[in-house]
């Protein structure tokens, strides 16, 4: 493997990488014959006729054509990863909904990226270009001589336990905790653990592309910076005479095909639809310095746009660590019943709005329009506290999964998994009345 770990700054860039010299054509992008005696290959992610300022697509320049494989053939692999959410095999509650941290594979398993993926939550259908799903991943071994794609959506991986080794076509890229990756829809991968068990959470979306945020006042600079994003330069294999398995989900399902030779032969490419990944602790915080508690927008890093202006498909939001000064006001999160879906997971640390019970590895769900807030004992120490500049969050990184979408949550996500924390309800038990009938 030719160039580890080096990556394009940027968002959203046309790159032109090379693993070895004057590999890219010059001038057009299908040559009679490509320098090397490559392959032109196009990858496509939106239609051809997007407009110009919506369009992605890259040219990969290889060894072998990805066409060179045999039929592809159903497979048991990830039975626990689903993508359909209109049917009878989903179950709807809008209770509020909080996990203890999922089980990392036990040692006498042998658990991979992809066959430990699980979902806990969706809403829609790949086949209509429209949803999301909400999973989870435990794992404990290398993906060796296979290789995934997802023909569904795009994944955005978010590592809680563990460092993830992914090789991609493009280039490979070190994702550690902390860190995100989104890697789009038909770019193949494989994940390495270099630190053995690993856990995590990730977000699939099925009809739309992830982006930065609208700023608006903001003005040009702050939250995710368009510099701090990464994309892998060119890296490639050449290999032959030896098996590889690729696995893709298609329509919800998952099919294997064979090749005798690597899906990472990619000597150079360029375009805008590439794997990117991104440091969550280079997020420039904006918050409110006079008073009040601001809405949790203000700390989205990427979102995926709905066709109606400010509704998002999915938005990725963190609460990272920051500085409170607010004056005369209540700092942690306000008790809220939102028009939209909040799935949350905390990395490491603690977050602010509960006491116990959210743990690293865990998540929650609260679901449209279904009330959530602080618990008793944070209402407790925050209507009584001292509001001195206080360090909110240090070593600790909460985020949230946001969507406009109604969650239906899996069979495993709610019953067979074991990890929902039942008695949740009582976190708001002892939120009393304290009116008094006169002002104080």
């Amino acid at each position: 493997m030719t160039n580890d770990y080096t990556y394009h700054e940027g968002f959203g860039n046309h790159f032109s990488s090379e693993a070895l010299p004057n590999a890219l054509p010059k001038g057009q992008n299908t040559p009679q014959k490509c320098p090397y005696n490559l392959y032109a290959e196009q990858l496509s992610g939106t239609a051809f006729t997007v407009p110009r300022t919506h369009n992605q697509r890259s040219w990969l320049y290889r060894i072998r054509p990805s066409v060179v494989h045999t039929p592809f053939v159903q497979t048991s692999t990830a039975e626990l990863l689903v993508s359909k959410f209109g049917g009878e095999d989903v179950l709807i509650t809008p209770t509020q909904i909080r996990w203890t941290p999922f089980d990392l594979p036990g040692k006498n398993e042998k658990i991979n990226f992809i066959q430990g993926l699980k979902t806990l939550a969706g809403a829609g259908d790949p086949a209509c270009r429209s949803g999301l799903a909400v999973h989870i991943y435990t794992a404990n071994t290398d993906m060796g001589k296979s290789a995934f794609y997802n023909s569904d959506g795009d994944f955005l991986i978010v590592p809680q336990q563990g460092t993830l080794d992914i090789v991609t076509e493009f280039g490979k890229m070190k994702v550690e905790s902390n860190e995100i990756a989104v890697i789009q829809r038909g770019i193949r991968f494989s994940v390495a653990l270099p630190d053995g068990q690993s856990r995590g959470y990730l977000l699939e979306v099925f009809g739309a592309h992830f982006e930065l945020p609208d700023l608006g006042p903001i003005g040009a600079n702050g939250l995710a910076n368009p510099r701090d994003f990464l994309t892998p330069q060119a890296s490639f294999v050449e290999e032959s005479g030896v098996e590889w398995e690729i696995i893709t989900k298609f329509n919800g399902k998952m099919f294997s095909a064979k090749q005798n030779h690597t899906p990472f032969d990619v000597v150079a490419w360029h375009g805008n639809y590439a794997p990117y990944k991104y440091n969550l602790a280079n997020f420039c915080v904006i918050n409110s310095v006079s008073f009040d508690h601001i809405d949790p927008s203000i700390f989205t890093v990427l979102t995926a746009k709905s066709d109606t202006p400010g509704v998002a498909v999915a938005d990725f939001v963190i609460f990272p660590p920051r500085w409170a000064v607010t004056e005369k006001t209540f700092r942690p999160p306000y008790f809220h019943r939102n028009c939209m879906s909040e799935f949350m997971g905390l990395i490491h640390g603690d977050y602010d709005g509960k006491t116990d019970g959210f743990l690293p590895g865990g998540g929650s769900l609260h679901s449209a329009m279904t009330p959530h807030g602080p618990d008793a004992a944070v209402f407790e120490g925050a209507s009584k506290a001292e509001l001195k500049p206080v360090y909110v969050g240090a070593n600790n990184q909460a985020f949230m999964f946001e969507t406009c979408f109604m969650l239906s949550l899996t069979p495993w996500g709610l019953k067979a998994c074991g990890k929902v924390q039942e008695n949740y309800y009582k976190a708001w038990e002892k939120l009393d009345s304290k009116f008094t009938g006169k002002l104080e």
